[in-house]
């Protein structure tokens, strides 16, 4: 069966594969999903209030008697000068006047909020399996808690360097996520887009230099990359892009028809989206205002003007506003219910793994 059994047991889930937390595309429902066909569910948490997440909860452990993750930023906050955010909104502007909009208009602010002593609370209350971070850990004070209520700590690395301070700082096992993977670059030590290696590169060099488990990210979307992934040393996977096109994924109808559309060269790493480098599917703003931009104020104020604009494209069928994240795999993505695609994958893999043992 499985070459390595350690995130299996570490995780007591039947499969080693994590649904990657994918803030605004996903609910409690895929989480269930991918929990029924056998995966570690992953809620994401930094853009929903500690009640929304409680009710979120629920209604998971309500529908599968399954282990689930709760995923938190970690990002220290920077606040927005009134310099970046009239130089943004001039770089804006021609956007707003063509749709009809005001750019002078109140705008709700871009909740990416990172974890904190409240939800340190929530945490506490519910106990997940599993609580994960991204950009680092939070402070020890806060981190010592979650563990003390009972939840295991992982957290993305994007280089050696930061696999190695994750483990030496707690976590329980480190997700190696490659340059191929889409969302937020987990970076928390550099800021050097270009060196990140890529998960072939990435995956071999941090199961060498830490003990935990190591969890494969980037560019894993079928039963080949799940084989690849433990041959190169990983204990298993993280699975994000493979399901935005399954049922229950809360991705537009616009933004499905991009999906179904793309191809090994349709993402970028662009930080026009969000103030932060992220890999998404290459849309209008992306191509003419980045898709690296000095005038893209710190995360997550970047989204904030967006939201307008984001809503008017989405009306008329377009996503050239939208933050549609995904990784260079897209085009390996299958219309499937989410616990069918989960056992596929893992089915597929152990074949895979099979056949080249033999």
């Amino acid at each position: 069966m499985w070459p390595d059994r350690r995130l299996i047991d570490l995780f007591k889930t039947e499969f080693p594969i994590v649904l990657a937390p994918m803030a605004g595309v996903m609910d409690a429902e895929l989480v269930i999903a991918a929990a029924q066909g056998g995966a570690l569910g992953s809620l994401p948490c930094a853009m929903l209030s500690a009640e929304k997440a409680r009710e979120q909860v629920g209604l998971i452990r309500q529908r599968v008697k399954a282990p689930v993750n709760m995923n938190f930023f970690c990002h220290t906050p920077i606040d927005l000068t009134a310099e970046a955010e009239v130089r943004w909104k001039q770089r804006l502007a021609g956007y707003y006047r063509e749709h009809g909009l005001d750019p002078a208009a109140p705008i709700s602010a871009a909740n990416r909020a990172p974890f904190d002593a409240a939800f340190c609370e929530v945490v506490e209350e519910l106990k997940p399996d599993v609580v994960s971070f991204h950009f680092g850990l939070p402070e020890q004070a806060l981190l010592k808690r979650v563990k003390a209520a009972g939840s295991l700590v992982i957290s993305s690395a994007t280089t050696v360097k930061e696999a190695v301070w994750l483990e030496r700082h707690g976590a329980d096992a480190v997700i190696a996520q490659g340059a191929e993977a889409g969302g937020h670059r987990g970076m928390f030590l550099t800021d050097k887009i270009a060196e990140q290696p890529g998960t072939f590169a990435l995956v071999p060099q941090v199961a060498d230099a830490v003990k935990v488990p190591v969890i494969a990210a980037g560019g894993i979307a079928d039963g080949r990359g799940i084989a690849a992934a433990f041959a190169l040393g990983a204990s298993g996977v993280q699975i994000g892009s493979a399901y935005l096109r399954c049922p229950e994924s809360k991705v537009s109808a616009a933004g499905r028809a991009a999906l179904a559309e793309g191809r090994d060269d349709s993402t970028v790493i662009t930080n026009v989206m969000t103030g932060r480098p992220a890999r998404g599917v290459q849309n209008r703003l992306m191509r003419e205002a980045g898709p690296i931009s000095p005038d893209a104020p710190p995360f997550p104020h970047a989204a904030t003007a967006l939201g307008p604009l984001k809503a008017a494209a989405e009306k008329q069928g377009r996503v050239d506003f939208t933050n549609l994240w995904a990784g260079q795999a897209i085009a390996l993505g299958r219309e499937l219910p989410a616990a069918e695609l989960t056992r596929d994958l893992a089915k597929s893999a152990l074949a895979r793994m099979k056949a080249l043992a033999g």
